[in-house]
């Protein structure tokens, strides 16, 4: 239900509210030298404060496995640890999370090379001592153990999973330079944004509740399998699973705040979702009974009334594809930075001309791949583009490499010969109807631009894409219609811009998916169509914009549309400082391009017709 990426978007653990610690004047009241404490490390060895703090400092910092923003924060804290030491200052990681097994704490510090000791603190004796309420927090000792700053590592977050447009902060950094040099911390103490560390459970000894009217085994576990676990289980692109009762009380909250504001499950369309196939939405009644569990207490009920666990596909959901492409060589996307979209190309050598009925994307490392779109190219401009990437001169230190080239948006021409839409993690693989088919010419190239999320640590994948053909005769190809909404420039400051653009079919269609598509000053976006008779449609429309959502969606019932029918678009842009992805600080007037820091207005429509080949449309003059 809850997922990263999403630039976009996605879910973390318990941002803590009240900070009693935290005094009115922003300083550290109440505490001055901290007590001494001893914890085991990963490795059973005991360690103490006194006799392993730094000579000029240490930092303890509390962690976790699966809190994505201790994550994010993990190799800034190695990069420092490493450039500090020489300055006499002791690195140390805590995590007091009791819930988290140690084989998975050893391989998590191990997967992102902590070059510092890690404690466990199960009976949360640090936690205790120090106050700490959140992974990640830094607490800065200077030499004579006297707690000199807490909070957060910089201010690149302002809320759960919510990215500042930049870093403006450095605030364990600057604490330490100035310990360092022996002066006051200008900035003592901030108030760390992460996830809540864990509370011990009772164990045996806590009460089972079995006759709440809400409760987990009985009402929120089928709404989790069905809903959540398709990015939410052990190896998938969500931050955390979601697969039994511990981790659904530990994200509780989230998950109700979350889905009653429909964050979560992530889908950007508005009104009534069973218009489209998979759609990714919980009704009225599944969002009230998630609320209804997290303000009961969250109990878990009876295991007897657990629906069977869900089983899910390991291989290719259809069978063995007819076609199998893979990536040449692995991708590696750094640690950190901003989310990465890489273009393959890659070639079918098909000596004759094909129908493709589905498509399946398979990554080789399902925790980055947070979508692809899939074009065709039959004219070799994207093996040019990777030909230039290549001779593009590459310092050792740049972290994303491999295959392919690197994109804002889009596959870096426009446009491209023909699409064979799109995926996401969770996607329920779905054959066309009989006697419709993705129409493959003979030679094409397969141009897939993957969205890569970050996760903390230097990953690589190798992408698979498999083909299946269609078995049954192609009547009729699923061909791209394009409806633009067309400008020339976006004025600097315009918080609420207006493109608007239509076009008329002029032959009999058939509509099976549609695709909008913006860039990062997009806010809103609306296509409809109107038949002959006047009857109006509409066919989309999403009024919370996110550019790392952009997906193809399906309609259940394909959708006849007349010769002479109007498909319209309407799209609104924020060019204003109010906007954090405007990469432009102030605004200035952006033009209609292909480039990010450019914009566009598109909605492409899939559709089919009883005439092979390109669909007839005209454009149609609106008012301004």
């Amino acid at each position: 239900m809850l997922r990263r990426g999403m630039v976009v978007v996605l879910a973390s653990g318990l941002l803590v509210a009240a900070f009693p610690w935290l005094g009115n004047a922003g300083s550290i009241q109440g505490i001055k030298k901290i007590s001494t404490f001893s914890l085991q490390d990963i490795q059973g060895k005991k360690w103490s404060l006194e006799a392993h703090a730094g000579k000029q400092a240490t930092v303890l910092a509390f962690v976790s496995t699966e809190c994505p923003m201790s994550n994010a924060y993990l190799p800034q804290l190695v990069s420092l640890a490493q450039e500090y030491a020489p300055k006499g200052v002791a690195f140390v990681a805590i995590n007091a999370n009791p819930e988290e097994d140690l084989r998975v704490v050893t391989a998590h510090a191990k997967e992102f090379g902590l070059n510092f000791p890690l404690l466990l603190d199960p009976k949360q004796a640090a936690v205790k001592i120090l106050g700490a309420t959140t992974n990640p927090e830094v607490f800065v000792l200077d030499g004579k153990l006297e707690l000199r700053y807490r909070g957060r590592i910089d201010d690149g977050y302002s809320a759960r999973l919510v990215k500042n447009p930049k870093v403006t902060r450095y605030d364990l950094r600057e604490a330490l330079d100035e310990v360092l040099a022996g002066k006051p911390v200008s900035v003592p103490v901030t108030r760390p944004v992460g996830c809540a560390i864990e509370v011990p459970r009772q164990g045996a000894a806590e009460p089972r509740i079995t006759a709440a009217p809400v409760t987990y085994h009985r009402d929120i576990a089928p709404i989790l399998q069905q809903q959540c676990q398709g990015c939410h289980r052990p190896g998938e692109v969500g931050p955390f699973a979601l697969t039994n009762y511990r981790q659904a009380i530990k994200w509780g909250v989230d998950i109700k705040e979350y889905t009653q504001n429909r964050k979560m499950p992530p889908w950007k369309p508005t009104g009534d979702p069973r218009q489209f196939r998979d759609a990714r939405g919980l009704s009225p009644r599944e969002i009230d009974l998630i609320a209804q569990w997290v303000d009961g207490g969250m109990p878990e009920g009876d295991p007897k009334d657990a629906p069977p666990p869900p089983q899910f596909p390991e291989g290719w959901q259809l069978g063995e594809p007819d076609l199998i492409l893979t990536v040449p060589e692995p991708m590696t996307i750094g640690a950190t930075g901003k989310d990465l979209f890489r273009v393959f190309v890659l070639p079918t050598g098909l000596t004759e001309d094909k129908f493709v009925s589905a498509i399946e994307v398979r990554p080789g490392n399902k925790r980055v791949v947070h979508h692809t779109l899939n074009f065709l190219d039959t004219q070799g401009r994207a093996r040019k583009l990777e030909e230039k990437e290549k001779l593009r001169p590459r310092s050792g230190e740049e972290a994303d490499h491999g295959p392919g080239y690197s994109v804002n948006m889009g596959v870096g021409f426009f446009p491209p010969s023909g699409n064979l839409a799109g995926w996401a993690p969770g996607n329920v693989i779905r054959p066309l109807p009989d006697g419709v088919g993705y129409y493959l010419p003979k030679g094409a190239d397969i141009v897939i631009q993957v969205h890569y999320h970050r996760t903390g640590k230097v990953e690589q994948d190798q992408l698979r894409l498999g083909l299946y053909f269609s078995k049954k005769p192609v009547r009729e190809r699923l061909t791209p219609v394009v409806l633009p909404g067309m400008f020339l420039l976006i004025p600097a400051g315009a918080d609420n811009h207006r493109v608007r653009g239509a076009i008329q079919t002029n032959q009999d269609i058939t509509l099976y998916q549609i695709t909008p598509h913006m860039h990062l000053l997009g806010k809103k976006i609306r296509a409809t169509v109107t038949f002959p008779d006047g009857e109006r449609r509409e066919l989309i429309a999403i009024n919370d914009w996110d550019y790392n959502w952009q997906e193809t969606y399906y309609f259940k019932e394909p959708i006849k549309v007349p010769k002479g029918s109007k498909f319209e678009v309407e799209a609104i842009y924020d060019n204003s400082e109010k906007n954090p992805l405007n990469p432009n600080s102030p605004p200035k007037p952006v033009r209609f391009g292909e480039e990010t820091t450019d914009e566009m207005c598109f909605v492409f429509l899939g559709a089919t017709s009883d005439q092979p080949g390109r669909i007839s449309v005209s454009p149609v003059r609106v008012e301004p």
